[in-house]
């Protein structure tokens, strides 16, 4: 029989790790249309800049939810928010399988970037009502590792299970997951931590939401700090979750199974960097300095990636595991906004900060391809667009030299100190 002292250290583990593990399965969906690249190009006739606009489907739901996500989430609590969302996923990934409508696809695609909009902000506003507020850099981080495991197992699981069955039996097997996973997150999680004798204010009325919303948009460090967080996800939004696979195997001349796992080195890097940059940043009580740090190297290692010339299979590996590694310390912003703002409007401040964030998604993901597009020299394989890689090194050139503004922009982020303004008020005065 588990006792009380030690139940109420493993039921908070328990209901964060099912929040980590909604964010992991939605990160699984958000790479899927970069690993059957090829595929959605043949079978809808997509130029460069088609394939991105489809995939962008996503962030179009995604990034306009996420304000809304947050207001939700300080409202009503994130365990029946979270159902839904993973409902939303299972329908929308139904939709982007079970047809061959582009029309079709692009509406899943669209409905799985609602319900995706959840994820990350509900597994850390969960963070913020069940855990140490102190150690949440490392947190956020560990979060961040699982999402980047969900990353790693769409490139190469993706892969594997694409040759082997379809993709459209493989995203039917996605489906199912989503079901099982939704009920599991009806049945465990909680909004309210009932082992702590302090509750945090999770449930605000909509006069107080809104008060605190506008308060936190008018801070100009919640604007940099988002950005920051923007520039240095390129790495995912725009690299590895669509443009990687194609870059390798065409500009690189890698097979599909080399490239898969050369882009998975990117994920695994963020899987390796997120903790560790928080439990850095945590120990060190600074978060700019891991910024800075992070962000130069991002920039000189992008720069070896994509500009020099004839680099095998390993050293590409290990230059994108290195890629992933520094851009992780992006991680780092969702401690900054939480400590630019105070804790009952913890998953507000998350959301407009996650919000900026995927902009990138939105405005990079087709532009790479329009820049793509613009040299093409009519050269075709496999019965899609080929690009050369001099095409690459000019389309994915934004990506350098956004993680470039990244610092310039760190420079000039307050430092927080790793100091949380925490807002509580005891259980008994709550009815």
């Amino acid at each position: 029989m588990v006792s009380r002292s030690k139940q109420s250290s493993l039921v908070p583990v328990l209901i964060c790790s099912i929040g980590a593990l909604y964010y992991c399965y939605e990160f699984f969906l958000r790479i899927s249309p970069g690993v059957m690249m090829q595929e959605l190009m043949n079978l809808y006739h997509l130029t460069g800049a088609e394939a991105g606009s489809l995939s962008a489907y996503y962030y179009h739901a995604y990034t306009p939810m996420l304000i809304a996500v947050g207001l939700l989430m300080d409202r009503y609590g994130p365990r029946r928010l979270l159902t839904m969302a993973c409902l939303c996923c299972a329908a929308g990934t139904w939709l982007f399988a079970g047809h061959y409508s582009l029309g079709v696809a692009e509406c899943g695609r669209f409905l799985v970037g609602f319900g995706s909009a959840f994820a990350f902000v509900g597994a850390l506003k969960l963070a913020t009502i069940w855990l140490p507020p102190n150690r949440f850099a490392l947190i956020s981080g560990a979060i961040t590792c699982l999402g980047m495991v969900g990353g790693m197992c769409g490139d190469i699981l993706l892969r594997y299970m694409v040759d082997a069955v379809g993709w459209h039996m493989t995203t039917g097997v996605s489906v199912g997951v989503g079901l099982v996973l939704a009920l599991v997150i009806w049945v465990v999680v909680r909004d309210i931590n009932f082992y702590s004798p302090y509750r945090y204010m999770n449930q605000l009325n909509f006069p107080e939401l809104w008060r605190g919303l506008a308060k936190v948009l008018k801070n100009p460090q919640i604007w940099v700090n988002g950005f920051i967080g923007f520039l240095l996800y390129l790495s995912l939004s725009t690299f590895a979750e669509l443009w990687g696979m194609p870059y390798l195997q065409q500009a690189r001349s890698l097979s599909h199974a080399h490239a898969a796992t050369a882009n998975s080195m990117v994920f695994l890097g963020w899987a390796i960097g997120g903790p560790c940059w928080g439990l850095l940043s945590d120990s060190m009580g600074r978060r700019r300095a891991p910024l800075l740090t992070g962000s130069i190297g991002a920039f000189v290692v992008a720069c070896l990636m994509l500009y020099l010339p004839d680099l095998s299979f390993s050293t590409l590996s290990v230059l994108l595991l290195l890629f992933g590694f520094f851009c992780s310390a992006q991680i780092l912003i969702f401690a900054v906004c939480r400590e630019l703002s105070n804790n009952a409007m913890a998953g507000t401040v998350i959301a407009i900060t996650n919000m900026i964030v995927m902009l990138g998604g939105n405005i990079f993901q087709p532009v790479v391809g329009k820049l793509l597009d613009m040299n093409w020299l009519n050269t075709l394989a496999e019965g899609g667009r080929s690009y050369s890689l001099d095409n690459y090194q000019v389309a994915l050139s934004v990506i350098p030299f956004g993680i470039l503004i990244a610092f310039a922009l760190a420079c000039v982020l307050r430092e927080t100190h790793a100091h949380v303004p925490v807002n509580v008020r005891p259980a008994s005065a709550e009815s």
